[in-house]
């Protein structure tokens, strides 16, 4: 279809080229809205001649298999462990009201996810498609649900976890130069603004920002557990019983722990997009999904175990500058200003990786058409050839979200709307086994079904608990994701020919 728009268009642009030698003074003179008639053809043309290289391209070529089990595991952990782990422990603890809830939310929060990624990871290889989960959810359930995936992430995903970091930012920022309370949002939103600028000034400097940023993460997280484990503690941690004195009761206030562990662990769904370039995906990817999150798991239980010897469990609970009074407390006040300054450097990667990759999604719906006002947020800054006015949209509804939501507010409803679709993925994975027992799979969850059933059965749990707990956030989370509904069905009805 491709190479025969392109000869249509190739001959039409000859055709034109003869109409200009001929008539050059009449039209030049006459009618210069004719040039941009002219030069739109040839923008049209230049791109499919694109498209067609790229699609000759990309069937000459496939992934190279050059990925280990070293470098996998690298991937995992380069995905997942993000600046959740420094600002959750005040939630969780604040639910658990107890070390030993605590720390047994976040190991089975890392089950859970192990789970999780052990089973999505079979879906990203049958379904090895530009697009990830959207296109799992599409192949399995259809174009509407991965539209409503899409724009979930769209409206309030990436915009959440763009808010509720520049939240964070803001509130470490304050702590740190001991600036007035009062400049938490305009300081939240010089954070989120800095880096969609930042963004929109190319995917050189964007990826720039990450790579720095993505080693400079790992200091306060390694200083903060291998000193604080050794340095003599405020407090005697009980691992043992598993309880809680909270007033709520065992239930309410594991369930409220283990949703909030689930912001630090976000980021496995990602996994199992690099199994396409593994050498043996069957045997390397398993092993990369559940020793990485392992290893992810010891290092949050271990940082959360420093915090609990450091502070007493009431200056945690609630307490966002929990991290930060750790250490202090463990490296004195000027190390502690130090590892802070990193756990900020860490917060602002974090927010340039999820506004490089939110950015993309509006812009790629807006590609088919479904999203309101489709043609704007097509356009591409003519300089840096960036989606911009996606961007702009994105940190628009963020900085709304500053106003109207807390850190905690923000990532519990973008986790609650994420496993909502999570579920869906889970259930995936026996609907094509069923329906699609031929579907190649180069890799398959091990210890099927009873894998998929635990994260299913998590999922559950996570999405009816959070329901219970917090009704008026599960509903606007539900809202806003069915809301897409009309807006698919809209666009949908605009984009069929006219008669």
């Amino acid at each position: 279809m491709t190479n025969f728009l392109f000869v249509v268009f190739k001959l039409e642009i000859l055709k034109e080229i003869a109409i200009l030698k001929r008539d050059r003074y009449r039209i030049f003179h006459e009618n210069s809205y004719y040039f941009r008639y002219l030069f739109k053809k040839v923008e049209i043309l230049l791109r499919l001649f694109s498209l067609n290289e790229m699609r000759e391209s990309m069937e000459k070529k496939q992934l190279k298999r050059e990925i280990t089990t070293f470098g996998a595991l690298s991937t995992v952990m380069g995905t997942v462990i993000g600046a959740g782990v420094f600002f959750k422990a005040a939630s969780v603890v604040g639910h658990a009201q107890s070390a030993s809830l605590a720390i047994f939310a976040w190991v089975l929060g890392g089950a859970l996810t192990i789970c999780a990624g052990l089973t999505s990871a079979e879906l990203a290889t049958a379904i090895p498609e530009t697009g990830g989960a959207v296109k799992y959810i599409e192949y399995t359930y259809g174009k509407l649900a991965g539209f409503l995936l899409g724009w979930a992430q769209s409206i309030i995903y990436y915009p959440a976890n763009i808010s509720a970091l520049s939240i964070i930012f803001s509130t470490q920022l304050i702590n740190l130069f001991h600036l007035s309370a009062n400049l938490l949002i305009p300081i939240a939103i010089l954070a989120g603004t800095s880096i969609t600028i930042i963004n929109l000034l190319g995917t050189k400097i964007a990826s720039l920002v990450q790579s720095t940023t993505l080693v400079v993460k790992l200091i306060p997280i390694a200083l903060i557990s291998l000193v604080g484990l050794f340095t003599p503690g405020q407090v005697a941690v009980s691992l043992f019983p598993v309880e809680t004195t909270a007033n709520t009761g065992f239930l309410v206030a594991f369930s409220g722990a283990l949703v909030a562990t689930m912001f630090a662990y976000d980021g496995w769904l990602g996994v199992g997009n690099v199994a396409g370039e593994m050498k043996r995906p069957e045997r390397d990817l398993p092993k990369a999904i559940i020793f990485g999150l392992l290893l992810i798991t010891l290092i949050y239980a271990l940082i959360n175990f420093v915090f609990l010897k450091t502070l007493p469990i009431e200056q945690i609970a609630g307490n966002l500058n929990a991290a930060s009074d750790a250490s202090v407390a463990i490296f004195g006040p000027i190390g502690g200003k130090i590892v802070t300054i990193g756990i900020l450097i860490s917060v602002y990667g974090a927010l340039n990786g999820y506004t490089m990759t939110g950015i993309r999604i509006p812009y790629a719906l807006a590609l088919d058409n479904l999203m309101p006002f489709s043609r704007q947020f097509q356009k591409l800054s003519k300089r840096f050839v960036v989606p911009y006015v996606a961007g702009i949209f994105q940190l628009a509804v963020a900085i709304i979200m500053m106003f109207f939501g807390t850190f905690d507010l923000l990532t519990d409803m973008l986790v609650f709307v994420m496993w909502l679709f999570n579920l869906l993925i889970f259930l995936a994975v026996f609907i094509l086994r069923k329906r699609e027992p031929e579907l190649k799979r180069p890799y398959k969850v091990p210890g099927y079904p009873i894998i998929p059933i635990i994260a299913s059965l998590g999922g559950i749990f996570i999405l009816v608990t959070t329901s219970i707990t917090q009704p008026i956030l599960a509903l606007i989370g539900i809202g806003i994701t069915l809301l897409g509904i009309p807006v698919y069905l809209v666009n949908k009805q605009k984009m069929k020919p006219k008669t």
